[in-house]
Parts: C-alpha cells; sequence; structure tokens
C-alpha cells in the first residue's frame, strides 16, 4: 500500500458456521424452518457441502464438515490488498492456515485469532 493510502481491514459479508454432519440437518431446519431465514443460492464449487442463508447484510453458510466435534464459527474480512495485508499479518505474527480448506484459484486465504478464531481474508466484492 502507499503512503497516502494505509492498509485497511473490514468485516465480509460472509459468515460460516462449520456444523458437525450429526445436527447439520436439524441446524439448517433451525434457520430455514424455526428462524424463517431465506435461503441463498450457493455459489461455491469447491469446499463442503454448504446451505446459505440472508443474516441481514450478512450471509450465513452452513457448511457441513465430518470430522468436527462440535460447531465453530469462521468470519471473513477483506482489504483491497490482500498480498500486502499478508506482509502486515505476517509481521505481526498471525498463524496463516490455509491448509484447513481449499480455496481454489483465489487470491483470499485463511488466518487465525488469538482465539483461534478462523478468518477469511479476501478482497471485497465489486458491486
Amino acid at each position: 500500500m502507499t503512503a497516502d493510502k494505509p492498509l485497511t481491514f473490514e468485516g465480509g459479508r460472509n459468515i460460516a458456521m462449520k456444523v458437525p454432519p450429526h445436527v447439520w440437518e436439524e441446524t439448517v431446519a433451525f434457520y430455514r424452518d424455526t428462524l424463517g431465514m431465506r435461503q441463498v443460492e450457493n455459489p461455491f464449487e469447491s469446499g463442503p457441502e454448504s446451505v446459505g442463508f440472508e443474516f441481514g447484510a450478512n450471509t450465513l453458510w452452513i457448511d457441513k464438515v465430518p470430522g468436527v466435534s462440535q460447531a465453530e464459527l469462521w468470519l471473513e474480512v477483506t482489504t483491497a490488498d490482500t498480498a500486502a495485508a499478508a506482509d502486515h499479518l505476517r509481521a505481526a505474527g498471525v498463524t496463516r492456515c490455509d491448509e484447513i480448506e481449499p480455496l481454489g484459484t483465489t487470491s483470499a486465504y485463511w488466518i487465525t485469532s488469538p482465539a483461534s478464531i478462523v478468518h477469511l481474508v479476501s478482497e471485497p466484492e465489486a458491486d
């Protein structure tokens, strides 16, 4: 980033709830049937089986993930320059964990916070 444009991060629009298979259907039914949230089409071709819901200004993705024993919440942060952000985060000692879920060919990547909350670092979507 240039001196006149500092590196910034903002909350992204995607929230992912990673759910074990034994409670996935009931969890999806809770958001769809009990809360009546509108289901959205899944544009992702890779990754786990997933159902999305409008969640205010965000999209809540409920992913079926074999091998987890309890639900995890994953967040998204966006930045205009993911490469500069990677350098900044590395210098700050932030753990990068791209192996947790493949993203295909994209500049986005995974990190964890000190509390072990997974964050997707990506560029904002064009309107």
